[in-house]
């Protein structure tokens, strides 16, 4: 079964991290570029970052990107997205998605194959 797996959300105080991780099955990561994403409550979903087929180039997509890193280990099979100093407005459910298709690190959300069900970010004192 072709799927992405998120884990590594939680509650988590203002000024902590978090390291996120999507685990794929059933298809290889390597092959593929990866998106993580995130959708705060009453708010459309947003691109955070990027990173390409072999794990080189990355892109992010927020204001505050010194805060966030993305990652990607091939031979695990799972890309992660380091989160550090988190902040209330960075409380979401951040998901990934897996595209075949795109080229480099800009790439529209039609051209993502496989979409994770998300992992909650909540930060809070």
């Amino acid at each position: 079964q072709v799927q992405l797996v998120e884990s590594g959300g939680g509650l988590v105080q203002p000024g902590g991290s978090l390291r996120l991780s999507c685990a794929a099955s059933g298809f290889t990561l390597s092959n593929h570029a990866i998106g993580w994403f995130r959708q705060a409550p009453g708010k459309g979903r947003e691109g955070v970052a990027t990173i390409s087929r072999n794990g080189i180039d990355t892109r992010y997509f927020i204001s505050e990107k010194g805060r966030f890193a993305i990652s990607k280990d091939n031979a695990k099979n799972t890309v992660y997205l380091q989160i550090n100093n988190l902040k209330p407005e960075d409380t979401a459910v951040y998901s990934c998605g897996a595209s075949s298709r795109g080229v480099g690190v800009e790439i529209p959300d039609f051209l993502y194959d496989v979409w994770g069900q998300g992992t909650q970010v909540t930060v809070s004192s």
